[in-house]
């Protein structure tokens, strides 16, 4: 029997992977190499620029921009993260009350303009409460993953050595979006109303979940060794059912497999990026996939 298949790897170790990075599940035929890193994101950059990976949990943006700067990767119909976003705009509470209405001519801070949190919770201002994100200054620390991808005008850079959760008890900043964790500081709480409940209503308006992180793997080991891809994304999905069902309590699915499970996610985060005009145009969804990641389900 021929050796499996070595394949350098970025991915979290999340529920839905949780079997899978464990060596719980492994693969006669291939043979998934773990990048040794703190977090995915944190080597985004080099699965973008360097295309160090043949497999890459990749942010939905970050996929989107590296795709509209001609990177060669395709998607998996595979998300490994998903989450509603409503709760991750936060205020100082201690500063006095703050509406969503209120954030034009505001300051606010985000890790970097493209993350897709902020991609969200932006498209949720607009959408949800009217506020176009141009009439707020944002703050950010850190570049974008795509080197190509331009800041647009109003996007400011905090000086060397400034913290986004500092400078918003601070006052330097008059709300934040943070990903992750919740700010464990009583002060900080969401800036939109019952985010729980509004992510509820979003669902039911939109039917459709925010998806944050989805696999990818490069073109060329998809048009060179489309059995090797398959076996990647199998193992995946068992992963995920050794992960079990969503809890009783969740809305939905936030981790859904297959084309046809992630069309409207992908349409909604494809119209969000567009309508920022962060991407020069609306890519279908069948544009982000090749003709065997298409069929994998």
């Amino acid at each position: 029997m021929s050796e499996p298949v070595t394949l350098p790897t970025l991915l979290g170790d999340y529920p839905v992977t949780r079997a899978l990075r464990r060596g719980e599940l492994t693969s006669p035929t291939v043979r998934l190499d773990f990048a040794d890193v703190a977090s995915p994101a944190a080597a985004f950059k080099r699965a973008v620029r360097g295309l160090e990976f043949d497999v890459a949990e990749l942010a939905i943006v970050t996929f989107l921009l590296a795709r509209a700067h001609g990177a060669p990767l395709v998607l998996l119909p595979a998300v490994v993260l998903g989450r509603f976003q409503h709760g991750y705009l936060v205020y100082n509470s201690e500063r006095g009350p703050l509406r969503p209405s209120d954030l034009p001519g505001r300051r606010v801070g985000v890790r970097s303009y493209s993350v897709t949190t902020g991609t969200w919770v932006r498209g949720i201002l607009t959408e949800e409460w009217g506020v176009n994100p141009e009439t707020i200054t944002w703050i950010t620390f850190e570049e974008p993953h795509v080197a190509e991808f331009r800041d647009p005008p109003g996007v400011q850079r905090a000086r060397p050595g400034q913290e986004l959760l500092p400078m918003l008890l601070d006052g330097e900043i008059d709300a934040a979006i943070v990903s992750g964790r919740e700010p464990a500081d009583p002060r900080v709480v969401p800036l939109i109303p019952d985010p729980a409940g509004a992510a509820r209503a979003w669902y039911e308006k939109y039917q459709a979940i925010h998806v944050n992180h989805m696999v990818t793997v490069k073109a060329s080991l998809s048009g060179s060794q489309p059995a090797v891809v398959a076996e990647v994304y199998r193992l995946l999905a068992e992963s995920k059912r050794l992960a079990g069902p969503p809890s009783a309590s969740a809305v939905v699915d936030t981790t859904p497999f297959g084309l046809e499970a992630n069309r409207r996610n992908l349409e909604i985060a494809v119209d969000y990026v567009y309508r920022q005009r962060m991407i020069p145009r609306r890519f279908t969804v069948d544009e982000l996939f090749d003709d065997v990641t298409r069929a994998l389900d």
